[in-house]
C-alpha cells in the first residue's frame, strides 16, 4: 500500500515528469483557460500566456526548465506555433486590396514603420539604457502590429473604405521590413556587420528567395491538382512547407520565422480563404500549435521581477506608452499628407496600434538569443494587453463616426431576392396562427422557396419519438401556409441546446430573418429557445424578430415603429425595412415612425425607391426616451414595432437596455415586435485567429459605457 501511494507521490511531484499528464495538463489549459477568462473579459492571447506564467518555471513550477530547453518536447509544439502565427499572417494577406491602394498603402507602411524606429530608437538607447542591437530591435517592434481590432471595422461594414484598406496595405509593408531587420539582428548576433557577411546574406536570401517564389509554387499547384481528393495529404503538405521553409531560411542565415511568413506569402493564392484545406489548417494551428506557443511566452515571463525595484514597471511604461504614441503620430502624419478626415486616421491608428502575433515573435527571437532582457519580455506582455484594449476603443468610437459622416452618401437598396429567406422557430400551429400569418405577409411571394419552419427538440432518449410527433405538426402548419399559396420548408430537427438549434438551422438555410414567438400568455420563447433572449441573440447573428401577437391583424389600426439613434446605419437595416414595408403594404395601415430625422429620411427614401406609397408620420425624438414625451396617445389596436440592437453594434447604447422593459409594461395589452437587426461578420479575413480576438475587449468596451451611464445618472439627480 506504501508502494502504491509513493507512486501516486512521485507521480505529481513538482515539477511534473510524466509526459502524459504534462500534455494533458496544457490540453486542459487550452480547453478551459479561454472560456473561463473570456467571463473577466480577458482576451484569450494574454489568457494563455497568463497560464503560461502560474504553470511555468516561474510560477507555480508544474512545468520545469528542462522541457523549455531546444531538445525539449514544449520547446518543439512552441517553435510549430510560432512558425504558425507567421504563416497565417502571410497566407491571410488580401493582396487585390493592397495593390487597389498601393500608393497610400505603400506610405503609411513607410510611416508607421520609420516613425517608430526613428524616435523609438534614443528612447531605448537613452532613456532604457540598452545597447545598440537590443535598442534597435525593441525599436522595430514598435514598428509591427496586428490587426486585432478588424472584426469591429468589419461587423460595422467598413471593410472597403480606403483607410481600412491603408491600414493592411501598411501591415503588408511595415511586418516585412522589420522581419528583414529581425534578419540582420540575429545573423550578425554572433558575427559582425562585415562585407563578407552581407555578400553571404544576400546571396543565401536570393538563392532561398529562388526556390520558395519560383519552385514551390510550381510544385503545390502539382500536388494540389494531382492528389485533389487527398484532403489529408493537403494539410500534410502545407505543413511540410512550412517547416521546410523554416530549415531554408536558416539556412540562409536569417531567423526561420521570416521563411514560415515567406511561405504563407508563396501559397497565398493557391489557397482560398473559404476552403476545406483553409478551414482545417486554422482549426489545428488555433486548437493546439498557437495555443503552446502562447503558453510557452508565459513560461518565460517573471512575474516577480515587476515588483523587485521600479525600473521593471518603467521599462513596461515607457514600452507601451512609446508604442500607443509612436502609431499615432504616423496616423496623423498620414492625414496630413492626404487631407484625411479625423475619422479616418482615428480608424488607421485603431487598426495599427494593437500588438500582438508579431511583436510576440520578435520579442521572443531576441530573448532566445540573449538580446533582450527578462524585463522587456515582461513589459512586452502588459503593452501588448493594453495596446489591444486601446485599440477595440478608438477603432469601436471611430467606426461610429465614419459610418455617420458618410450616412447621406449612399442609397438603401434592396436585399436581393436570393438572399430573402425567413426562418419560423414553432413546435405547433395551435397558438402561433397570428406568428404564422405575420411571416406570410412580410415574405416576397416571388421568392423561390421563401419560407423554412423548423422545430428544435431536445436531443435526448426521447428525441426519435419526439421527432416522429412532430410531423403532424409539420403537416398541420404545411396546411395553414398552402391557404396563402406559399409552399414551405418543413424541418424537424434535434440539438443538446435548443438556441443554438435555431442558430445552426439558420446558417445552414442561409435565412436572412429569424422569427419567433415570445408572447407572454403562451411562454413559448422558454419552450422553443430553452433561455432567454440574450442567449438566443449570443448564438444566432441573423436579424431576429420577436413576436408578442396575442390578437389577429384584422384589428390593427396603426403600425408604431420605433428606431433607436444611428438604426439605418446597420448593415442590415434594408433588410428587416423591407419586411416592415411589405406588412405596411398588406394590411394597408397607417405607419407613425419615432426616429430621428436622419433615419426617417433614410426610410422615406427607401419606400420612395420601392415605389410605395404609404401614408407615413414622422415623430422626431432625439433619445429613445423622448418617446414618452411626445404627445401622442398609443391605442390598444396599434402594433408596436421596436428596432433594438444588439451590444457592440454602431446603434446600440445603454438606454436601449432601460427602454425596453418600459415600452412593455407600459403597454402591455398591445401586440409587439423586437427586431434585433443582424450581426454577422463578413469578409472578416483577419479574424480566424482565436487567440487574438478583440471579443472579449470589446464586451470590456460595453461594460464601461455602462459605469459611465450609471454614475452620469447620478450625478443628474
Amino acid at each position: 500500500m506504501d508502494d502504491f501511494f509513493s507512486h501516486i507521490s512521485n507521480a505529481f511531484h513538482l515539477p511534473l515528469k510524466n509526459p502524459v499528464l504534462i500534455f494533458s495538463l496544457i490540453l486542459f489549459i487550452i480547453l478551459l483557460s479561454p472560456i473561463l477568462l473570456r467571463r473577466l473579459r480577458i482576451p484569450a492571447i494574454i489568457g494563455l500566456i497568463i497560464s503560461g506564467v502560474v504553470i511555468g518555471p516561474k510560477g507555480f513550477n508544474l512545468i520545469g526548465e528542462k522541457l523549455m530547453e531546444s531538445d525539449g518536447a514544449m520547446k518543439l509544439f512552441a517553435t510549430i506555433g510560432l512558425l504558425y502565427i507567421m504563416f497565417m499572417a502571410g497566407l491571410e494577406l488580401d493582396m487585390n486590396e493592397f495593390r487597389k491602394y498601393r500608393n497610400k498603402s505603400f506610405t503609411f507602411g513607410f510611416l508607421t514603420f520609420i516613425v517608430p524606429i526613428t524616435l523609438g530608437f534614443p528612447i531605448c538607447y537613452y532613456g532604457l539604457k540598452l545597447d545598440f542591437t537590443a535598442s534597435l530591435l525593441t525599436a522595430s517592434m514598435f514598428a509591427t502590429h496586428t490587426l486585432v481590432a478588424y472584426p469591429i471595422v468589419s461587423k460595422y461594414g467598413i471593410t472597403k473604405r480606403p483607410a481600412v484598406a491603408i491600414s493592411i496595405g501598411g501591415t503588408i509593408l511595415t511586418d516585412t521590413a522589420v522581419l528583414i531587420i529581425l534578419a540582420v539582428i540575429s545573423s550578425s548576433a554572433n558575427g559582425n556587420l562585415d562585407l563578407d557577411f552581407w555578400v553571404r546574406l544576400i546571396s543565401s536570401l536570393t538563392i532561398f528567395s529562388i526556390i520558395m517564389f519560383i519552385f514551390i509554387p510550381r510544385i503545390a499547384r502539382w500536388f494540389f491538382g494531382k492528389l485533389e481528393s487527398e484532403k489529408t495529404s493537403h494539410y500534410i503538405f502545407v505543413l511540410s512547407i512550412i517547416c521546410f521553409a523554416a530549415f531554408l531560411a536558416e539556412m540562409a542565415g536569417v531567423e526561420h520565422i521570416i521563411g514560415a511568413f515567406v511561405a504563407g506569402l508563396v501559397l497565398n493564392k493557391l489557397i482560398p480563404h473559404s476552403s476545406a484545406l483553409m478551414n482545417r489548417i486554422e482549426f489545428i494551428g488555433n486548437a493546439i500549435f498557437i495555443p503552446f506557443f502562447l503558453i510557452s511566452v508565459g513560461m518565460v515571463v517573471d512575474v516577480k521581477v515587476l515588483f523587485h525595484g521600479y525600473w521593471a514597471l518603467i521599462i513596461a511604461g515607457v514600452l507601451t506608452t512609446f508604442a500607443i504614441f509612436s502609431k499615432w503620430l504616423a496616423a496623423l502624419l498620414m492625414q496630413l499628407i492626404f487631407r484625411m478626415t479625423s475619422s479616418e486616421r482615428q480608424i488607421i491608428f485603431g487598426l495599427s496600434t494593437a500588438h500582438a502575433a508579431a511583436t510576440l515573435a520578435i520579442i521572443m527571437v531576441g530573448f532566445q538569443k540573449e538580446i533582450l532582457s527578462i524585463e522587456i519580455v515582461n513589459g512586452t506582455i502588459i503593452l501588448i494587453l493594453i495596446t489591444c484594449m486601446v485599440a477595440s476603443f478608438v477603432t469601436e468610437n471611430a467606426g461610429r463616426k465614419l459610418l455617420i459622416e458618410t450616412r447621406d452618401d449612399e442609397l438603401l437598396h434592396a436585399p436581393q431576392k436570393r438572399s430573402q429567406h425567413l426562418l419560423v422557430a414553432t413546435n405547433e400551429l395551435r397558438g402561433n396562427e397570428n406568428l404564422l400569418d405575420l411571416s406570410m405577409l412580410i415574405t416576397d411571394k416571388t421568392v423561390t422557396n421563401p419560407i423554412s419552419v423548423v422545430s428544435v427538440l431536445a436531443n435526448d432518449q426521447e428525441a426519435e419519438k419526439r421527432i416522429r410527433a412532430s410531423r403532424n405538426h409539420m403537416e398541420e402548419i404545411t396546411r395553414h401556409y398552402s391557404s396563402g399559396e406559399i409552399v414551405v420548408n418543413a424541418i424537424a430537427t434535434i440539438d443538446h441546446n435548443l438556441s443554438s438549434g435555431i442558430a445552426r438551422t439558420s446558417k445552414e438555410l442561409a435565412a436572412d430573418i429569424v422569427i419567433l414567438n415570445d408572447s407572454h400568455k403562451m411562454n413559448l420563447l422558454l419552450r422553443i429557445v430553452g433561455d432567454d433572449r440574450d442567449h438566443l441573440l449570443d448564438v444566432c447573428p441573423k436579424t431576429v424578430f420577436f413576436c408578442q401577437l396575442d390578437r389577429s391583424f384584422a384589428e390593427k389600426k396603426r403600425i408604431i415603429l420605433i428606431c433607436p439613434p444611428f438604426a439605418d446605419l446597420e448593415n442590415s437595416f434594408a433588410s428587416w425595412l423591407e419586411r416592415i414595408l411589405r406588412l405596411t403594404k398588406e394590411l394597408r395601415l397607417e405607419l407613425v415612425i419615432f426616429a430621428q430625422e436622419p433615419t426617417f429620411e433614410k426610410i422615406r427614401l427607401y419606400f420612395d425607391y420601392r415605389k410605395t406609397s404609404a401614408d407615413m408620420e414622422h415623430k422626431n425624438i432625439v433619445e429613445l426616451d423622448d418617446f414618452f414625451l411626445q404627445n401622442f396617445k398609443i391605442e390598444r389596436t396599434d402594433l408596436l414595432i421596436m428596432c433594438s440592437s444588439r451590444p457592440g453594434s454602431v446603434s446600440w447604447s445603454i438606454n436601449i437596455d432601460h427602454f425596453l422593459p418600459k415600452i412593455e409594461k407600459a403597454f402591455e395589452q398591445n401586440d409587439k415586435i423586437v427586431i434585433y437587426p443582424s450581426q454577422e461578420v463578413t469578409e472578416n479575413v483577419f479574424s480566424t485567429y482565436d487567440d487574438i480576438s478583440a471579443e472579449a475587449i470589446s464586451k470590456g468596451v460595453e461594460t464601461i459605457q455602462k459605469i459611465g451611464k450609471e454614475v452620469g445618472s447620478i450625478f443628474k439627480k
